[in-house]
């Protein structure tokens, strides 16, 4: 049945095509008369071609849930972190609630490296246009001056010209800023992908191996200041993730093997943080980084707890789900949301959901699991309508 399906289609132009009904037996004699001939040349190229038209059409979802996921405890990170929250902890560190906000945020640097090595698995083996690089910057300015429009013609916000410019120009850093270091580093991936394809698997993995043990070996020993931003490790995250693509991971593991691995690295992160809040009690006068080894994104739990949680996802078989793959579209739109400025933060997060203001409540926990979900679950909505009414009405049809 898949022979006959085959011959029934063309490649033409880069688009897979069905031969029309009148014209199928004529094909299908043809075919069939050349079929030992041509053997090998069907069962590769032409499937190769229904396999690649089927993937664009139905991406399966194992990578846009791992996405959805993700993004959410980037939500989670910021809950935390973001609030003012932190000083509230640093003041009782053992307590039962300072535990858990520890806890519940200390998954955004792990985020980015996944979110990133989703871009790096795609991207190694696609292309970048102008097309593709004008979305993105459309994106990042449209949330950019609408969010801060809002808050200026609400008076929410006073007219200044640092608001202005950084509305105008949403570079604001090339150290730790997510977005602009990730425009930055999707400008290069044309040339990383000239890098990798010019180098064998070997080579390849000598160079994985390297930036690892420099970025995150060495990185993450206390008193050895590695100056990283967010460009360069994104860069090494790209390596990894092409590597993983186009050769697979060294060692060959099952995914039940890699679900327990994901589990046991998220255990020995959270026991890390734990210690480290135990430790802070101790040396009171020191400043404990309580996330040293979670945080920042090249250090080593981060990494591992980010290879070992893609390597699961990438194999999982959930299928195709469209509901799963829109939300996964629009991930990106949810961090260019509620991360959008420092006016932002202190809206939602002090203002508006009075995070601090919560702590030592009952309903502390309840708040902080339902506000990640309802603020994931607006922003998604947020940025499908800007999606479907703004976005792709615009592109269509004034940039071909």
């Amino acid at each position: 049945m898949l022979k006959n399906k085959l011959y029934n289609m063309q490649y033409v132009d880069n688009e897979l095509i069905t031969i029309p009904p009148h014209q199928a037996t004529h094909a299908h004699a043809f075919a069939s008369s050349h079929y030992d001939t041509c053997k090998y040349s069907l069962s590769s190229e032409s499937l190769s071609v229904a396999e690649t038209a089927l993937s664009r059409k139905e991406r399966n979802s194992n990578l846009e849930l791992y996405r959805v996921i993700v993004m959410m405890l980037i939500v989670a990170h910021h809950y935390v972190v973001n609030s003012g929250l932190m000083s509230a902890m640093k003041e009782e560190p053992l307590h039962i609630q300072s535990i858990f906000l520890y806890l519940f945020g200390m998954w955004g640097k792990t985020g980015i490296n996944c979110f990133v090595m989703i871009t790096g698995y795609f991207m190694c083996k696609s292309h970048i246009n102008l097309r593709k690089f004008m979305i993105l910057c459309f994106e990042v300015y449209f949330y950019k001056i609408v969010i801060t429009g809002i808050f200026l013609l609400t008076g929410y916000a006073r007219p200044s010209f640092c608001t202005i410019f950084y509305a105008l120009v949403p570079i604001q850093s090339f150290g730790v800023n997510f977005v602009a270091c990730f425009m930055v580093f999707y400008l290069l991936i044309p040339f990383l992908n000239l890098l990798i394809q010019a180098m064998n698997s070997k080579l390849h993995l000598r160079l994985v191996l390297l930036c690892l043990l420099v970025y995150s070996v060495i990185g993450t020993i206390p008193k050895i200041p590695l100056g990283v931003n967010y460009v360069s490790w994104f860069v090494v995250l790209y390596f990894i993730a092409s590597y993983i693509r186009l050769y697979g991971f060294p060692i060959r593991l099952s995914n039940r093997n890699w679900g327990w691995l994901t589990l046991l690295s998220i255990l020995i992160s959270m026991a890390s943080v734990l210690f480290m809040i135990w430790l802070s009690t101790v040396f009171v006068d020191k400043n404990i980084p309580v996330f040293w080894f979670v945080a920042d994104s090249n250090h080593m739990m981060a990494v591992v707890t980010a290879l070992c949680s893609f390597m699961f996802f990438k194999d999982l078989n959930i299928g195709y789900s469209k509901v799963i793959n829109l939300i996964g579209a629009s991930t990106f739109g949810v961090l260019l949301i509620h991360a959008n400025s420092d006016i932002m933060r202190q809206w939602l997060w002090q203002d508006l959901l009075d995070n601090v203001g919560q702590y030592g409540r009952s309903a502390l926990y309840a708040h902080a699991v339902l506000s990640v979900i309802v603020i994931f679950v607006v922003c998604i909505l947020v940025d499908m309508l800007r999606m479907r009414f703004v976005e792709k009405p615009l592109f269509n049809k004034c940039i071909k």
